[in-house]
């Protein structure tokens, strides 16, 4: 049976768009193959040296603190907060933040996130009629607190402080036996003087709920 001209030109085609879909399959399998032989030949990366004391379930499970910014939301005990903004501070070498939290009922406190080397959380509330800082022990509420540090630290401000985009400050820290912290900040130029009694957070006390960036 003799094919017509135009049934061998229809042959003709599938013959060749097979022998090109022939060719598209040879050409994905070996580059399949070439990527599966190169991954099983590649060296392991090198792992380098782990704080055995690093947390980081806890940051998986209750969020990172050292990556708090402004919009993420914070439970501590139960109260909700949500991050207004943040302070970046440096002194020398060594950094820390503080970030200003705010309830929908209007209530304010800061929270400071510092490794030194461990991670420490401070939630602090501003207190009011604390006497001036400068001598060696203070005494407020019964309790008698003992200078720990003092110093000048360079800050920026992130989103909504009450401060100026960036400053110095001057800090004077005190600690009483049970673990309270007491601190005075002076923010220089911008004329905020403030002082804080501070609550030491264990990891477990703070749940944080990331904000995606808008």
């Amino acid at each position: 049976m003799l094919l017509s001209a135009e049934d061998r030109q229809r042959e003709a085609a599938i013959d060749a768009l097979l022998l090109i879909l022939l060719i598209i399959v040879l050409v994905v399998a070996g580059v399949a193959v070439y990527l599966l032989v190169r991954k099983r030949k590649a060296p392991a990366a090198p792992s380098g040296p782990v704080d055995p004391f690093a947390d980081k379930d806890s940051d998986a499970l209750r969020g990172d603190p050292r990556a708090l910014k402004a919009g993420d939301i914070v439970d501590i005990f139960g109260d909700t907060y949500t991050v207004r903004g943040s302070l970046r501070l440096k002194e020398g070498g060594y950094q820390w933040s503080e970030h200003l939290l705010d309830t929908a009922k209007g209530t304010r406190k800061w929270l400071s996130v510092e490794e030194d080397p461990d991670l420490e959380l401070v939630l602090w509330t501003e207190t009011p009629g604390i006497p001036a800082p400068g001598g060696k022990e203070i005494e407020h509420d019964g309790k008698r607190f003992r200078l720990d540090e003092s110093g000048n630290a360079q800050y920026l401000s992130e989103a909504t402080t009450g401060l100026t985009p960036s400053g110095t400050l001057a800090y004077h820290d005190y600690v009483a036996e049970d673990g309270t912290r007491l601190s005075f900040e002076d923010f220089g130029e911008s004329g905020k003087k403030e002082a804080a009694i501070g609550q030491v957070l264990y990891r477990s006390a703070i749940m944080i709920y990331p904000q995606s960036p808008s």
